[in-house]
């Protein structure tokens, strides 16, 4: 018999007579039916191993606590518990890497009783960014039936081994001088609010800290490689400052506001130039901690029936001299009142805005449609578009009300309307200019925005109202200041149980600013005097 005995066609018997014929034809289909599915078509194939769901519930496990830093709990998890603990320790610290993301993927199993899990590691080196790679996790059945994580340096990086280890080199980690606009210098010192601002300016002008991850020889110690690279390469000579659009006496002057008249709370405000939309003043209180007035998510509260009055005025839906009445209460799913359960009956709508009064605003829900506030602050004030501002920012979202309660409460700023001081000087600054411009803090970043001018009736409208709410209205606070300074109050509600956010935008000259007290029950009596504060400590026309 040859090798290929075992494929050669069977030998072929005398044909005979009869049904025996068609029974053999019939039954040789059948057989080759049977072969076909019993290959691997059919319900008789046993597929590729199935991974037992105990192996699947031990590797997310210990992605889980490599992730979270309990690096004995994660070692206990693995067949070489003490290795294992100080390779996860010194990888991380040597490579100054915090809060790892660690995401887990498909479990497959082999034929010889293992498995393997595919992971994504997303690792924060401080400073410079994050270094993405994939990599798997082995696993094996030990000899009490519980899976373990088969402990392998490859499984930390593919490319970690016992001749190749990982080392963080560093540029430029002194980072440039920061100057304003007028060249004098800044930094974290001289105006605490810039402090942690400071090194993303300097990120994002290519100037910040640069960095690679190398592979290297653990023997020699040469490079064979760069396994990720951080920071922009940048022309600009070492010695040259970094110039920002932002004023040194704007700058001082808010955060004196914020510590004169903040009370104590957390607190933010930005200033920024109307005609260009380049950013003044951006502070914080505290100083060191996380960035409300670019980055932070709040209701804008009243401050936001600027926009809602925009969207009105643009269709001709109202106009100031309509009465509108404000009564105490409105209910609409829920019962809306206004601040203090105040009321004014028969009153105008410039009344209604002067006062604020958020019962007239919801009555007014009808002449508006459901994506329509929403459509108008993208498309007029360029909220919720993309902005370069120059550092991280959050941009704003108005999404489409889910129901009549939650229309009404986005009619006042309030229901899942979001926004910060940066956006509120930008709306102020828009609504009393008619052009929207991108807020920036460098004066170099690109700027891929869409808007569409205000008429100039609308923008005439607006000004007046907002300079009568200075004269007769909630915003009261800066009437005895120069000048046709107009501003909005706002209050936003946070919970039942924790007192409401106060705001309060205004303009004046070339400035707009924008300011939210936390938990100032109202924006008049809280972000007022700080506004108050910072417009009466420089001179009009300084921008």
């Amino acid at each position: 018999m040859t090798d290929a005995a075992p494929f050669a066609e069977p030998r072929r018997r005398p044909a005979r007579k009869g049904p025996r014929v068609a029974i053999a034809a019939g039954l040789t289909l059948v057989i080759a039916a049977g072969v076909g599915y019993a290959a691997e078509l059919g319900p008789f194939d046993p597929g590729p191993p199935t991974a037992d769901p105990e192996a699947r519930k031990q590797a997310r496990a210990f992605l889980a606590d490599w992730e979270a830093g309990r690096m004995s709990r994660a070692a206990a998890l693995t067949s070489r518990p003490e290795e294992a603990e100080r390779v996860l320790k010194s990888f991380t610290s040597g490579l100054d890497i915090s809060e790892p993301s660690l995401s887990a993927g498909a479990v497959t199993a082999a034929d010889d009783g293992t498995a393997t899990m595919a992971f994504t590691a997303k690792m924060p080196v401080t400073e410079l960014g994050t270094w993405t790679y994939d990599s798997a996790l082995p696993l094996r059945r030990q000899d009490d039936g519980a899976w373990k994580v088969d402990w392998a340096l490859s499984l930390v990086h593919p490319k970690l081994s016992s001749t190749h280890k990982f080392r963080l080199e560093r540029e430029d980690s002194e980072g440039p001088e920061i100057n304003d606009r007028d060249g004098n210098a800044l930094s974290g010192s001289t105006h605490p609010s810039l402090g942690p601002l400071i090194p993303q300016i300097a990120k994002d002008s290519g100037a910040g800290p640069r960095g690679a991850v190398q592979l290297v020889d653990r023997a020699t110690g040469e490079v064979t490689g760069t396994e990720a690279s951080f920071g922009k390469k940048s022309e600009r000579p070492a010695d040259k400052p970094v110039t920002t659009t932002l004023d040194a006496t704007w700058q001082s002057a808010a955060e004196k506001a914020l510590a004169a008249e903040a009370d104590g709370k957390d607190a933010a405000l930005v200033a920024l130039r109307i005609d260009d939309g380049e950013i003044l003043a951006v502070a914080n209180s505290p100083a060191s901690g996380f960035n409300r007035a670019v980055s932070g998510t709040y209701a804008p509260g009243s401050t936001w029936k600027i926009v809602t009055t925009s969207a009105l005025l643009l269709k001709d839906a109202v106009a100031p001299g309509d009465v509108v009445d404000c009564p105490k209460y409105l209910t609409v799913g829920k019962r809306f009142q206004n601040v203090e359960a105040s009321e004014h009956r028969d009153a105008t709508f410039r009344k209604d805005f002067t006062a604020s009064c958020n019962t007239a605003f919801i009555g007014l829900r009808d002449k508006v449609g459901d994506q329509e506030l929403g459509d108008v602050a993208g498309k007029y004030f360029g909220v919720g578009q993309k902005w370069n501002v120059g550092i991280s920012s959050y941009d704003g979202s108005v999404p489409v009300p889910r129901d009549q309660t939650e229309k009404a409460a986005s009619m006042i700023g309030q229901g899942r309307v979001q926004a910060n001081p940066l956006i509120m000087a930008s709306v102020t600054a828009t609504a009393v200019s008619g052009t929207f411009h991108q807020p920036t803090l460098t004066g170099t970043a690109k700027d891929t925005t869409t808007t569409t001018a205000l008429p100039r009736e609308v923008v005439a409208q607006l000004r007046e109202l907002m300079r009568a709410t200075v004269t007769e209205g909630t915003a009261s606070a800066l009437a005895d200041l120069p000048g046709a300074v107009g501003a909005k109050t706002g209050t936003a509600e946070v919970s039942e149980d924790v007192p409401n956010n106060g705001w309060f935008v205004a303009h004046r000259g070339n400035v707009a600013v924008a300011c939210v007290v936390e938990k100032g029950v109202t924006g008049g009596s809280s972000a007022g005097p700080v506004v108050r504060s910072l417009l009466g400590a420089v001179p009009d026309g300084a921008s």
